[in-house]
């Protein structure tokens, strides 16, 4: 399991050990891409609201979440 494409797919696997290891996989490579946006986001002026209104929670969760430094 390499690729995005390899995670997906083995998230859908039949067998669960395969699944649920994809599944986390998934959230682990989630985590990241959202911790990067968020900072780009942060870099380029976006208020913790726009950053909420765009993940869809509110600006206090997300400000919860990654406004550590």
């Amino acid at each position: 399991m390499t690729t995005e494409s390899d995670l997906a797919v083995a998230a859908a696997a039949p067998d669960p050990t395969v699944g649920l290891r994809a599944v986390r996989a998934l959230r682990v490579l989630l985590e990241e891409l959202e911790r990067r946006q968020v900072r780009r986001a942060r870099e380029q002026g976006w208020s913790w609201g726009e950053i909420g209104e765009a993940l869809q929670v509110s600006r206090q969760a997300v400000h919860k979440k990654h406004g550590k430094g």
